[in-house]
């Protein structure tokens, strides 16, 4: 099988041919490397393996954390080799050469090109921001009556790694939308759902609208990134799955989703606000 093996480890000569010694010796066959950051003496970098399936991949995880000053971010399965710019730029021509699909487009390519698991164009209601600054926590009793909020969080709950983020009081609401179905109360809705995305989709709360990325409940990692325009979010997802930890996802991976939103929106310009009056308007 195909793994993604984010790792971060010291920016000094010899560091990285250790590391990749050490996938070797575990199994590991190396498709391809690239590097996320480069600061202050030390690297992000992310590694596409082939992995035997039979092979354990505890075996893999102690090799690394046996390297003195790595640390590894996160293990989960990838769909195919990472994809350098090119494809986004091939990407954004097929939203140009069919804008009446084009965001049903972007939103089906974007979790190939990050190694995410699925993607979701959601409607955010002017009022909404508004609205979630006065709900109560996620977890409160007024809301777990409601049915709109998750579980409330566990408590003395740790991140998987050092340095993990863990999730905000107030980070999701547990609201499960329906595809295209406006949800009562004027709350988001789904305008479309990439082709793996969960049936029924749980949203995340993604107010403030700006490009971030975020950590949720049960190992789910996401990235919201706003249009700008219409109430419309690109929201991506990595979930834990086979007891591999997904990585949430990295500043430089926001980037590029928030660069491929801008030229989106650009292109597709006033078909975004048939969005958010009609999801299936759009497509007229």
């Amino acid at each position: 099988m195909l793994l993604r093996v984010r790792v971060t480890l010291p920016d000094r000569p010899g560091a990285l041919g250790q590391v990749a010694r050490t996938l070797g010796v575990a199994g590991a066959d190396i498709v391809q490397v690239t590097v996320l950051e480069r600061l202050g003496g030390r690297a992000v970098d992310d590694f596409t393996v082939v992995w035997p399936g039979a092979a354990r991949v505890d075996r893999l995880l102690a090799g690394l954390a046996a390297i003195p000053g790595v640390q590894v971010d996160g293990v989960w399965r990838a769909i195919g080799t990472p994809v350098t710019g090119g494809q986004d730029a091939e990407l954004l021509a097929q939203v140009a050469a069919n804008p009446v699909d084009g965001l049903a487009t972007l939103v089906d390519a974007v979790p190939g090109l990050l190694a995410a698991d699925w993607a979701a164009a959601a409607v955010v209601p002017a009022d909404w921001a508004i609205r979630s600054a006065s709900r109560p926590p996620a977890g409160a009793a007024t809301a777990q009556s409601a049915g709109l909020a998750g579980p409330a969080p566990t408590p003395g709950a740790e991140s998987r790694f050092d340095g993990g983020q863990l999730p905000d009081d107030d980070f999701m609401t547990g609201l499960t939308v329906p595809v295209n179905e406006s949800p009562t109360g004027g709350e988001p809705a789904v305008a479309y759902a990439s082709w793996r995305a969960p049936v029924p989709l749980r949203l995340p709360e993604v107010t403030p609208l700006r490009a971030r990325p975020m950590d949720g409940p049960d190992g789910v990692r996401y990235a919201s990134v706003p249009f700008g325009r219409a109430g419309l979010v690109l929201i991506v997802s990595r979930v834990d799955g086979d007891g591999l930890p997904a990585a949430a996802f990295h500043v430089t991976e926001v980037d590029r989703i928030a660069q491929l939103v801008r030229a989106a929106t650009v292109i597709l310009g006033d078909r975004l606000d048939l969005v958010s009056a009609d999801p299936v308007a759009a497509r007229r």
